[in-house]
């Protein structure tokens, strides 16, 4: 979208361009814009609105900037805004029993999203949220409240207290999503910064628990003996090694002990 001003200094916009994908997004922005203009009254068609010939002509060309050819082509001959309009809400959102199952589907997907222990909230409230929209871009009532308490209702174990608080002593017919995403993400934070202090306390303990060699701390389970192919030590810590040595020591001293009498 450009937004440019003219000679008089007035706002002149640059529709987006409808695609196959993008009905939801391309709608909304048509709306605004059209808003802004102040000829979205021909689109409604309220009957108490009077609107001019300009006024009608506008959102027209607004219409016809913002589609694609074959889709110009198809609505050529519609001849108020509002025809147009409804003509390519028909053909992107399909009819009205194509309408009524992707309502159904996207219900469904709704109720369905839970948040696991690994999600992140703003993800999760931001994906529920789009969900929401787009089914109310259907015709399909959504109200923030309910998708304020799908959100509670599907937060993991760890947010359950702060959940049940929100439930208890917030004011659920007025609180948005906005409005609740921030009190989840603070409890969040708060979690992730208490692991994180946790971690460098073990990482501490675990330092100060190796052995220096050579002024720096040695992983000693990476470490191999050489003395009998074994991992955890050095061959000058062999316990092992020690033992045989010793063992040799009293072998040594046993056959002295048995070879003095014939010395003497």
């Amino acid at each position: 979208m450009e937004i440019t001003k003219t000679k008089e200094g007035s706002v002149g916009l640059s529709y987006p361009m409808l695609t196959k994908s993008n009905y939801t997004t391309w709608s909304l922005k048509m709306k605004v814009f059209m808003k802004a203009q102040g000829v979205w009254g021909a689109i409604e068609g309220d009957p108490k609105t009077v609107v001019d010939e300009r006024m009608v002509q506008i959102p027209l060309a607004a219409i016809y900037q913002g589609v694609p050819k074959d889709v110009l082509l198809t609505i050529a001959e519609k001849e108020t805004a509002k025809e147009a309009w409804e003509a390519i809400k028909t053909m992107s959102v399909g009819a009205e029993r194509v309408k009524e199952a992707k309502v159904q589907t996207l219900k469904g997907e709704f109720e369905s999203l839970t948040m696991r222990e690994t999600d992140n909230i703003d993800d999760f409230c931001m994906k529920l949220s789009g969900i929401a929209t787009n089914i109310r871009v259907l015709g399909e009532v959504m109200e923030e409240s309910s998708v304020v308490r799908k959100i509670l209702c599907a937060v993991p174990d760890k947010f359950l207290q702060i959940a049940s608080n929100i439930e208890q002593f917030g004011d659920m017919k007025t609180m948005t999503v906005e409005d609740l995403m921030g009190r989840p993400k603070t409890h969040e934070e708060r979690i992730k910064g208490r692991c994180e202090s946790a971690d460098r306390q073990q990482l501490l303990l675990v330092s100060q628990n190796q052995k220096p060699r050579g002024g720096y701390f040695c992983d000693k389970s990476k470490i191999r003996c050489y003395n009998y192919n074994t991992m955890g030590h050095y061959a000058s810590e062999c316990s092992k090694s020690r033992r045989e040595s010793e063992k040799r020591q009293e072998v040594n001293m046993a056959v002295v002990e048995d070879d003095e009498p014939a010395l003497l």
